[in-house]
């Protein structure tokens, strides 16, 4: 059983940074890692995801150039460093963990996943 417990959200201006930080229990080097996002009245959509050892990142093009996806197995923790902010950034952020080690895109191939942390970001 893992237990994702994300951080970091808030209200940031257009331009602005946040690191978003999730916190795992169990044994989560096991599983490759991934972020996803959803905005009010829209559907969830794939962040970025990041391999079991950290080697390998796949990111959405929305966000290519501007997060960062990486994570410290030492800490049990995953992070989404996010620059250059957008209004169209706004949503709530979720962390998910996949046993099948993949880099995937699709929410429904995750296993466990977090309660969210909110980001906002005013134009």
């Amino acid at each position: 059983q893992v237990q994702l417990v994300e951080s970091g959200g808030g209200l940031v201006q257009a331009g602005g940074s946040l690191r978003l930080s999730c916190a795992a229990s169990g044994r989560t080097f096991s599983y490759a890692m991934g972020w996803f996002r959803q905005a009010p009245g829209k559907e969830r959509e794939f962040v970025a995801a990041i391999s079991r050892s950290g080697g390998s990142t796949y990111y959405a093009d929305s966000v290519k150039g501007r997060f960062t996806i990486s994570r410290d197995n030492a800490k049990n923790t995953v992070y989404l460093q996010m620059n250059n902010l957008k209004p169209e950034d706004t949503a709530v952020y979720y962390c998910a963990a996949d046993a099948r080690a993949a880099l995937a895109t699709r929410g429904g191939e995750y296993d466990y996943w977090g309660q969210g942390t909110q980001v906002t970001v005013s134009s």
